[in-house]
């Protein structure tokens, strides 16, 4: 069989009530091109039955894997190892798309000459919420061509997008297994952006739902927020050790991101772990150490809302 142009991978975890709206939406594509990798992480529901009935069923490929819980990044790992596909689209469980949304992804992609591929990752869209409404910011030019970092911190660009990836670039950056928790996506996709060019257009690409138990919408009690602890350590000492020279450009968020260091370690301390990750240069602990007031404020802050909940 031959290998599709796109991967779109999903990873699951007890979300056998939400994936049948992805499944219809993947079902509905215009462009044919693509695999469906599911990953199921630890699901205690009827999510395996659901998969297999439809892989029975459709006319596109369905591979269903099954792993003991170990949090979205070894399920999204796991994905990477599993593809087939040139281009690796992360589709959450909860989540839609317009019917042209691969075949946008696939025109945008062959719009870059064939010769400059290499220096880009993939193409990222706009996504809206169920009203129709865009999410987050436009692009200032469409295709607009950046990083995350240079598009966030340097042109102050936010809000939820949406896009693909190359897979070979992917498997040269896996989340870190070693980390307890919750690990968040911009540690990799900070990594990929100082090497990596995106192309960002203004296409509606995404769909975004919000479900009452998803991360986003959940309250950040201060449990959670240790369950993310060693993450938000690990990932502020790696932005501080690489990326702190857009301290020039956007010095609030780079004072945020160390702060965040502080936070995040006195969290684990609270929860009898051991504080790991400390930035490994002299100006990622300088910035540390500037912002160390504000992470105590935070973590003191997180401590006093816990009491009220």
């Amino acid at each position: 069989m031959a290998a599709p142009l796109f991967t779109i991978f999903t990873p699951s975890y007890n979300r056998a009530h939400t994936l049948p709206r992805v499944y219809e939406s993947i079902a509905a594509q215009i462009f044919r091109d693509f695999e469906w990798v599911v990953v199921d992480d630890g699901s205690t529901d009827n999510t395996a039955e659901l998969v297999k009935a439809w892989a029975r069923e459709a006319d596109f490929a369905i591979r269903y894997f099954h792993q003991p819980n170990g949090h979205k990044k070894t399920a999204f790992n796991r994905g990477v190892r599993e593809a087939r596909g040139e281009l690796f689209l992360c589709w959450d469980s909860d989540d839609t798309a317009p019917a042209d949304a691969l075949q946008i992804f696939r025109d945008r992609w062959a719009a870059i000459p064939e010769g400059d591929r290499d220096a880009y990752v993939g193409i990222t869209g706009l996504c809206i919420d169920e009203a129709g409404a865009i999410v987050g910011d436009r692009y200032p030019t469409s295709p607009y061509d950046s990083d995350t970092l240079s598009s966030t911190l340097g042109d102050g660009i936010g809000g939820e997008k949406w896009g693909f990836q190359r897979l070979a670039v992917l498997r040269d950056y896996p989340f870190p297994e070693f980390i307890q928790g919750l690990v968040g996506e911009g540690l990799i996709w900070n990594a990929i952006a100082r090497k990596y060019r995106t192309r960002y257009v203004n296409d509606v690409v995404r769909i975004y739902h919000v479900e009452p138990d998803s991360l986003i919408h959940s309250q950040k009690t201060v449990a959670k927020m240790r369950g993310v602890a060693e993450g938000q350590c690990y990932a502020a000492a790696a932005f501080l050790d690489h990326d702190w020279r857009w301290f020039a450009k956007a010095p609030t968020e780079v004072v945020k991101i160390a702060a965040n260091h502080t936070r995040f370690a006195w969290h684990l301390h609270r929860s009898g772990r051991t504080v790991r990750h400390p930035p490994k240069t002299l100006v990622g602990w300088t910035l540390k150490l500037l912002a160390w007031p504000i992470g105590v404020a935070a973590f003191l802050y997180d401590e006093m809302g816990s009491a009220t909940v």
